[in-house]
């Protein structure tokens, strides 16, 4: 029977998303396997991992919002902004830093601000990654963006910070592509010092939290004794996001084909809907583009049996 869910994985350091990805198609004999953003090697954390039909919606978990715990570290930047680069400035004189001073700088970095990201980094420019070309010495103009921050918490009860080289932890609430090591940097640069992320753990992606996830060795374990629907999400987890809407009899032919629709009211708050046939998301609609009283189908997740339909 094929396997089919969305596995929450806590991915230890020492390994890329992609090695999780490559470990679990050989541990539950399974290509169809997906993970639903990147953590650096040296990042641990909640990696939602989609398997069978529900690598559908990977795209829909990786644009949920993120939960990070990082240590931010001021006396000294890297090229790769976090505590595994060369390093490019220190400041070594003796610094007092208030909690007032921080609070303030982590509110005025609240919102939508603009992020450069790294060097170091898996964005794209003119068909070639940052990192390829950091590699290889070069520098190139990276593209500017808009990221949102929905939160940052002060983690610590310091009420300030003396030496040389100072840490604090923080908490951050984040959307889709904000890089958490520009976000340490830009701290430091509003207190005034040259700064790093020195930590860093993924404590909740989307619905996913540290308390659902389970370790690699876990789910071999899991597989080896048959127990994978134990710990897998159904399908629904990956939309839950988008509002749901249960399908009636007479509409399943349609649906079913992938048939245009009316428009749906719903679709005023979301620019998606999922469909539900006996409470199972069988598609994802969206806005018609060219008929405004229309909607049409963006992915199908297929339907019951014959003899439940």
């Amino acid at each position: 029977m094929a396997l089919n869910g969305i596995l929450p994985l806590w991915k230890e350091k020492g390994m890329t998303s992609h090695d999780c990805v490559f470990k679990l198609r050989k541990i539950l004999q399974t290509k169809k396997v997906g993970h639903t953003g990147t953590l650096d090697p040296e990042v641990d954390g909640v990696l939602p991992i989609c398997i069978g039909n529900t690598t559908k919606v990977a795209e829909y978990i990786t644009d949920q919002g993120k939960t990070y715990e990082a240590e931010v570290t001021i006396g000294y930047s890297t090229d790769t902004e976090d505590a595994t680069g060369e390093t490019v400035e220190t400041d070594a004189s003796k610094k007092v830093i208030t909690r007032a001073q921080v609070a303030e700088v982590l509110l005025q970095l609240t919102g939508n601000i603009k992020q450069i990201p790294p060097m170091y980094s898996a964005v794209k420019v003119n068909g070639k990654k940052l990192y390829e070309y950091a590699r290889q010495g070069i520098s190139v103009e990276r593209p500017e963006r808009i990221v949102r921050i929905d939160s940052i918490e002060l983690l610590d009860d310091d009420q300030r910070w003396i030496g040389e080289k100072i840490s604090f932890n923080i908490r951050i609430r984040c959307g889709k592509g904000t890089y958490i090591r520009t976000l340490a940097v830009q701290i430091g640069e509003a207190l005034g010092y040259p700064a790093h992320m020195s930590r860093l753990t993924r404590t909740e992606s989307g619905k996913f939290s540290e308390k659902d996830c389970v370790t690699l060795a876990e789910v071999a374990e899991l597989a080896q004794n048959g127990h994978m629907d134990d710990i897998l999400k159904p399908l629904s987890y990956g939309l839950s996001a988008f509002p749901f809407l249960e399908i009636e009899q007479q509409q399943v032919f349609a649906v079913k084909n992938g048939q245009v629709l009316a428009r749906h009211a719903i679709l005023d708050e979301m620019g998606f809907v999922a469909l539900t046939y006996k409470g199972q998301p069988v598609a994802l609609y969206k806005n018609h583009p060219e008929k405004a009283d229309k909607m049409k189908p963006e992915k199908m997740f297929g339907f019951p049996t014959a003899d439940e339909v």
